[in-house]
């Protein structure tokens, strides 16, 4: 009987199912690798350094996106191309920029005419 492999990945598909931004992580996570064992113990029992940047950041522009309610195209078209941290998250969202009305408004419309077609298709 053979001994199974053990899966390994690239430290950024692990931030990327972190939820992470992967040049805030430690040296360590970024220059190896990661087992499937290692993530999951990662996500049952984070470390100190992943509970901050969980709640701090900087963040990756997916997370980003999700925090302001817009896509990760609208960030673009507004110009946020960068990780940001919690706090300049909050900035935005008290100061309520024109774009971020916009893009909120987009992404409204988007998953109303997402629903609708699946309410269409379903029928």
């Amino acid at each position: 009987m053979t001994a199974r492999k053990t899966q390994t990945m690239k430290p950024a598909t692990a931030a990327k199912k972190l939820d992470v931004y992967l040049p805030a992580t430690p040296a360590e996570f970024q220059d190896g690798v990661v087992s499937r064992e290692e993530l999951n113990a990662l996500q049952t029992d984070p470390p100190e350094w992943l509970r901050e940047l969980r709640k701090n950041g900087p963040h990756p522009r997916s997370v980003v996106a999700a925090r302001l309610g817009v896509s990760i195209s609208g960030l673009a078209r507004a110009g946020v191309t960068e990780a940001l941290t919690t706090d300049e998250i909050d900035a935005i969202r008290t100061e309520n920029p024109d774009w971020l009305d916009r893009e909120r408004a987009t992404q409204a419309e988007v998953r109303r005419q997402e629903a609708e077609l699946k309410r269409t298709r379903s029928d």
